[in-house]
C-alpha cells in the first residue's frame, strides 16, 4: 500500500462503473434542490437538516463553512440563503456518523491509506483528541491536557522557533486566526503559511502593487449597476453558486456578461433560481453574452489583444475609449504602458490566446461600449507562472476605462474559502507588515520577529530538508491541498511531530511525522459555550464585510472544543506565567475582539459594530479611489511580456479542476453533474482532435506523466473523456493529480504552485 502511495499519491483502485451524459446547459434549479435534500437526508437527517439550513447565512445565524461569497447587506432569502454545495458542506460538517476512538481502534493507518478521500470523509465527525505514537500503526485516545503538554514539549525542544511550521486553513475565524498568529509570533517565528499561498496570493501581490490593497474593490450591490461583467478563469456554478444570483441581477438590469474560460461551464451558460419555481420549467436566465474559449494560460495574450484593439479605436477618435481625466489624475505609467501596447503584434497575440479573432473583436466592442465594468477571476488566473501579470493586465483594462472607484465597476477576485480573506487581515501571513509588528509590540509588550517566514512551498521544502521539524495545521487537509504529493508526503514524514486541527478524518492524518496528533474542534454550526456564556465568532467575506457567526446546534461530542479555546489552552501551557491572559480570552471572545481593535486597522468599536447583524465594511482604498498606498502614490499601469507557448511533440497543458461533488479537498460524491461525468473521478478531459492524434478512444485508460526541468512525475489509470476544451489542453480533478504538480513550478513574485499549467504526455495504460 505504501509503495502504491509513493508512486501515485493516491491509493490504488479499480474504476467504478462510469457513465457519461452531455454537459448541462444550466446550473441550479430543481436538480440542485434534489441533490441537496438527498445529501442532507443521508448525512444529518431531515429534521436536523432543516434546523441547520434555516440558520445558515442568516442574520444572527452562522456563516457557511464553504465559500466566501457575500450575503446581501439587508434582506436575506427566507427559504435558502445558501447553495447546493453550501448545504452539502454544512451537512458534512454536522454528520450523524462519528469517528471516535472505536473507529481508530478498528482501522490501522496502513488500512486507511487504502481508502479513498470520499470514504475517509464519510467516516464521520471526530469526537476525541487522538495520538499516534512512534512505531505504532493506530491512533489512540489522549487527553487534551496531555496533547497540549506534548506539543509544548516538542516546540520547546527545537533549536530555534523557525523549526516549527504553523499552517492555517481559510475556515478559521477572525478570533482564532488572531490568537494563532499572536501565539506563533510570541513563540518567535513568522512561519505562518496558509491556503492563500496556494490560491489568491497572486491576486494579493498583483493588486497591492497596482492599487495599494490586496483585496477586491467591488461590493455585492455593484453587480446591480454594472454594464459589463467579465468572468475569467472561474466556474461559479460549482465553486461559488450564489454568485449566479448576482450575475442574474446584472442581466436583469440590462448588463452584459463575457465569460473567458478553457471549459464551457453550465453555471456561465444559464441559471435557474432554486427560489423561483417558474424558472425550473423554462430555460432560466441566460447569463453569458459572449464566451471566449481561451487556451489554458492564454489569458494575458487575450486581454492584451483586446487592449490593442481598444487602443486603435482611441487613436482614431481620441477620448472615445480612455478616461483621460482619471488616468491623468489618478494613475502612473500610462506612457510606458501605451508604448509597449503599440509594439505588440496583434496576430501573435491572437495565436497565443487560442481564441478566434472574430470573438476577440466582439469582446473589444463590448468593452469599448461600457465604463461600468467588473472583472471577476479565480484560480484559472492565479495558478500560473505569470499569474501576477495576468491579473495586472486586467487592472490595466480597468484603469484605461476609469472602471475603479465607481459604482458598478472594479476588481472582484472571488475567494474560495469562507474566511481566507479574514485570516490574512488578522495577520496570518509569513510576511508581516510593519504596522502589525509595531502594534503587536505596543499592545502585548513583546518583540515579534520581523524576518519573513515560510510560505507553503517554502515550508514543504524546509520540512523535506529537515530544517522544520514540527508541523501544526489549523484546519484544512494539507497533503491533499498542496502540490507534488509524494514530495510533500516525504516532507511531513520527516517531522518529529505533526498536528492537525480538524473536524473529520482526512488524508493528512495518515501522512504523519514520528508522532502525530488529531485535535477535534467545533464546526461553524455548533454552540460554543464558555465561562462568560454563548460565544460567537466573526468572519470576513470576499468583499470585505465583517460579520458575526453563531452556532445553534449541540456539539457533536462533549470532548471537542473550539479553535479559540484550543489556541488559548495551548499557549497557556507553552508560555508559563505569561502576562498575556490567554485563559481570559478563552472565557470571553469579546476580549479577543478588543485586542484585534487595538492591533488591526479598520476595527474601531469592533464589539459594537458586530452587533449589527449585517456586519460592517472594512476600509478599502481602491473602492474609495485612494491609491496613495502604492509605491508611486497612484494606481499603476504595468507592462507584461507574452511568452510564446512551447510544447514538445505530444505534450499537452493540463489544469486541475474540481468536480461538482467537491469543495476544495472535501469530496461529497463521485459525480460531476454539470460536466456529465458520473460515478468516477479518475478522468482526463481531452479535445477530440488531440485524442485522434494520440489514437485514444473515449474512456480509454491512460497514464499521465508531467514534465518539468527534466523531472518526470506519473499518475496512473485515468479514463479519457472527450470534451470541448481547446486543442493541446486537458483537465483533470484534484487532489488526484496534485502528484503531477512540481514543487519547483511556481508563480513569479507570489510563489503560488502552478496547478493550472502542467506540461504532460499521455500513454495507454499497459494492463487495460
Amino acid at each position: 500500500m505504501k509503495d502504491s502511495f509513493k508512486k501515485s499519491g493516491q491509493p490504488p483502485k479499480e474504476f467504478n462503473e462510469i457513465s457519461l451524459t452531455d454537459p448541462k446547459e444550466y446550473a441550479a434549479g430543481m436538480p440542485a434542490i434534489i441533490s441537496s435534500l438527498k445529501f442532507i437526508k443521508n448525512e444529518v437527517g431531515v429534521g436536523r437538516g432543516v434546523k441547520l439550513l434555516k440558520n445558515m447565512n442568516q442574520m444572527g445565524g452562522f456563516d457557511c463553512p464553504g465559500c466566501a461569497w457575500p450575503d446581501p447587506d439587508d434582506k436575506r432569502a427566507l427559504l435558502s440563503e445558501y447553495c447546493e454545495n453550501g448545504a452539502k458542506a454544512i451537512s458534512e460538517e454536522y454528520a450523524k456518523a462519528k469517528a471516535g476512538p472505536d473507529f481508530f481502534s478498528k482501522h490501522t493507518i496502513t488500512e486507511l491509506l487504502g481508502w479513498s478521500d470520499l470514504e475517509l470523509g464519510k467516516s464521520g465527525r471526530l469526537t476525541h483528541p487522538m495520538i499516534l505514537n512512534s512505531g505504532t500503526d493506530k491512533y489512540e485516545k489522549i487527553s487534551w491536557d496531555d496533547a497540549f503538554l506534548l506539543i509544548s514539549d516538542e516546540l520547546k525542544s527545537l533549536k530555534t522557533a523557525d523549526e516549527a511550521v504553523f499552517y492555517t486553513s481559510g475556515r478559521t475565524s477572525n478570533e482564532a486566526a488572531f490568537l494563532y498568529q499572536l501565539m506563533v509570533r510570541k513563540f518567535g517565528t513568522n512561519n505562518l503559511p496558509d491556503c492563500s499561498n496556494m490560491c489568491h496570493e497572486s491576486s494579493g501581490t498583483a493588486l497591492s502593487e497596482t492599487l495599494g490593497i490586496g483585496k477586491g474593490s467591488v461590493t455585492l450591490d455593484d453587480f446591480n449597476h454594472a454594464e459589463l461583467v467579465m468572468v475569467i478563469g472561474q466556474n461559479p456554478g460549482t465553486n461559488h453558486p450564489r454568485m449566479l444570483s448576482a450575475l442574474r441581477n446584472t442581466k436583469n438590469n440590462g448588463g452584459k456578461i463575457i465569460s473567458i474560460n478553457p471549459l464551457p461551464e453550465a453555471g456561465l451558460i444559464a441559471f435557474k433560481d432554486p427560489q423561483k419555481p417558474l424558472e425550473w420549467i423554462g430555460k432560466g436566465t441566460s447569463l453569458t453574452d459572449l464566451y471566449l474559449p481561451v487556451r489554458i494560460n492564454g489569458d494575458l495574450a487575450l486581454i492584451k489583444a483586446i487592449l490593442f484593439l481598444i487602443n486603435e479605436k482611441e487613436q482614431n477618435v481620441p477620448g472615445s475609449q480612455f478616461d483621460w481625466d482619471f488616468i491623468k489624475n489618478q494613475t502612473n505609467g500610462i506612457e510606458l504602458f501605451l508604448d509597449d501596447l503599440k509594439k505588440q503584434n496583434f496576430s501573435f497575440l491572437v495565436k497565443e490566446s487560442g481564441v478566434d479573432e472574430s470573438l476577440i473583436r466582439q469582446a473589444a466592442e463590448l468593452i469599448s461600449a461600457n465604463t461600468k465594468i467588473i472583472i471577476c477571476w479565480a484560480m484559472g488566473l492565479t495558478q500560473h507562472k505569470n499569474a501576477v501579470s495576468n491579473i495586472q493586465e486586467l487592472v490595466n483594462l480597468l484603469l484605461l476605462k476609469g472602471s475603479i472607484a465607481k459604482k458598478g465597476a472594479g476588481t472582484c477576485p472571488v475567494r474560495g474559502h469562507s474566511n481566507v480573506q479574514g485570516d490574512r487581515t488578522m495577520g496570518i501571513w509569513e510576511k508581516p507588515p510593519e504596522f502589525l509588528i509595531k502594534n503587536l509590540k505596543k499592545t502585548f509588550d513583546f518583540d515579534p520577529p520581523t524576518r519573513h517566514g515560510y510560505d507553503v512551498v517554502q515550508a514543504i521544502k524546509a520540512m523535506h530538508e529537515n530544517k522544520a521539524k514540527v508541523f501544526i495545521g489549523m484546519g484544512g487537509n494539507f497533503i491533499s491541498a498542496t502540490p507534488d504529493t509524494v514530495f510533500t508526503a516525504e516532507a511531513l514524514k520527516k517531522c518529529k511531530l505533526t498536528v492537525h486541527v480538524s473536524t473529520k478524518p482526512n488524508r493528512s492524518h495518515l501522512i504523519h511525522g514520528e508522532k502525530a496528533l488529531i485535535l477535534p474542534v467545533l464546526g461553524r454550526s455548533e454552540e460554543d459555550v464558555q465561562k462568560s456564556g454563548h460565544q460567537f465568532v466573526t468572519v470576513e467575506n470576499s468583499m470585505g464585510v465583517v460579520h458575526s457567526s453563531k452556532g445553534n446546534m449541540p456539539p457533536s461530542s462533549k470532548h471537542i472544543i473550539s479553535e479559540p479555546e484550543l489556541i488559548c489552552r495551548l499557549a497557556n501551557v507553552l508560555f508559563k506565567n505569561d502576562p498575556i491572559d490567554w485563559l481570559g480570552f478563552k472565557d470571553d471572545y469579546s476580549l479577543i475582539r478588543d485586542k484585534i481593535e487595538a492591533v488591526i486597522p479598520g476595527f474601531t468599536s469592533y464589539n459594537k459594530k458586530v452587533e449589527n447583524p449585517a456586519g460592517f465594511y472594512l476600509p478599502n482604498n481602491a473602492r474609495s479611489g485612494d491609491f496613495t498606498k502604492t509605491a508611486t502614490g497612484k494606481a499603476n499601469f504595468t507592462s507584461h511580456i507574452v511568452e510564446p507557448l512551447e510544447l514538445s511533440e505530444k505534450q499537452l497543458i493540463m489544469m486541475t479542476v474540481r468536480t461538482h461533488d467537491q469543495y476544495n479537498t472535501t469530496i461529497y460524491g463521485l459525480n460531476d453533474r454539470y460536466r456529465g461525468v458520473y460515478n468516477e473521478r479518475r478522468v482526463i478531459f481531452m479535445n477530440e482532435e488531440d485524442m485522434k492524434d494520440y489514437g485514444f478512444i473515449n474512456l480509454e485508460v491512460v497514464n499521465i506523466k508531467s514534465h518539468f526541468n527534466g523531472e518526470e512525475r506519473i499518475a496512473e489509470k485515468f479514463k479519457v473523456v472527450q470534451y470541448p476544451i481547446p486543442r493541446k489542453c486537458c483537465a483533470t480533478y484534484f487532489p488526484e493529480t496534485n502528484v503531477l504538480v512540481p514543487i519547483g513550478s511556481v508563480a513569479d513574485k507570489s510563489n503560488t504552485p502552478t496547478s493550472k499549467f502542467i506540461k504532460v504526455t499521455l500513454e495507454k495504460h499497459p494492463n487495460q
